[in-house]
């Protein structure tokens, strides 16, 4: 890891590869929910999309066109149900019959990750996360300021939300390839599991603008994840072309869901505290440990004074009477 700009974290892992992307115009497809399995298309008389296994693909919480004009359906449509569906499908197909399969997605997306050496599984747990995660950052008519808490911390963390904007902006027009931007809230002071803190432990309990090259994510630094926006240019590319800032100006002005990002800061910051309390709970228990020897030695020192005392009694009183 390496320190850009102040604010924000680079990534500079390579060893992740990068699928290929695809392109070309295709008329907007309708598409159809079946159920509760998935969704399919009449038009293209297509399988439901949905995978028989532990990880199933959910659509944005959002009817595939209502981004526009900002983010067309047909990118909307060919991101989700192409980009996003072949890696879950890759997820289902390497955790199968291995002791991935019972894990949460963030806890294979932590094992995966191997401290920078990923294996296999990791670039599809990671991009099945991410995708997820991106579709819940946005949602029809976005965009504005955020309020409360987390107005006041980007304020405090970053002078003013103009700077933030800027910070954010710099970063996902910086990262070098496919790629990720990311807000993220920062509470954590000692590595966890298999996760690497890049921070120094005076940035801890602050937010973080970061950018991650390729499927990786902050989960992998334990970092809370608050904000994404996806610069792979398949994101883009049918609306914007190879225009990457125009798309990030837009995603910021006019997609952003606030809303959603003051509630992940609310359980990234309750989460903390939860961590914190459990961290003076195990070191109230290990001085309790140190203690409880010394305890002991003092105690059986203890006993043996008074046991010296009552001999050294019992011969004063055993002199008295024979002198008398």
């Amino acid at each position: 890891m390496r320190y850009g700009l102040p604010g924000y974290v680079l990534s500079t892992s390579t060893a992740l590869g990068s699928p290929p992307l695809r392109y070309g115009r295709s008329k907007p497809t309708k598409w159809e929910r079946i159920g509760r399995g998935g969704w399919t298309s009449p038009k293209l008389k297509c399988a439901p999309i949905s995978v028989r296994s532990q990880f199933l693909l959910t659509p944005p919480p959002y009817p595939l066109a209502s981004l526009e004009p900002h983010m067309s359906q047909e990118t909307v449509e060919s991101h989700w149900s192409r980009h996003h569906r072949e890696h879950l499908e890759s997820l289902n197909t390497h955790v199968v019959g291995t002791e991935l399969r019972d894990m949460p997605l963030e806890d294979i997306i932590i094992a995966s990750y191997n401290k920078g050496d990923p294996l296999p599984v990791f670039i599809h747990a990671a991009q099945t996360w991410n995708h997820d995660f991106f579709w819940h950052s946005m949602k029809p008519g976005g965009g504005g300021r955020p309020s409360g808490v987390l107005l006041r911390l980007i304020e405090r963390d970053f002078g003013s939300f103009e700077q933030f904007l800027n910070e954010f902006r710099v970063a996902a027009l910086s990262q070098f390839g496919s790629g990720w931007a990311w807000l993220t809230y920062k509470a954590n002071r000692l590595d966890v599991g298999n996760a690497i803190n890049p921070c120094p432990s005076e940035q801890d309990n602050k937010l973080v603008v970061a950018k991650t090259p390729n499927a990786i994510n902050p989960l992998v630094w334990d970092y809370s994840p608050l904000l994404a926006v996806d610069v792979w240019e398949h994101a883009y590319y049918l609306d914007y072309e190879d225009r990457r800032s125009e798309y990030i100006s837009i995603f910021l002005d006019k997609l952003v869901s606030w809303d959603a990002v003051s509630s992940r800061l609310e359980v990234a910051m309750a989460k903390a505290e939860e961590r914190a309390r459990e961290e003076e709970l195990r070191e109230r228990k290990k001085r309790m440990t140190l203690f409880c020897p010394m305890m002991k030695v003092c105690r059986f020192i203890w006993t043996v004074m008074m046991v010296m005392i009552r001999m050294w009694n019992d011969l004063m009183k055993l002199t008295i009477e024979s002198k008398s």
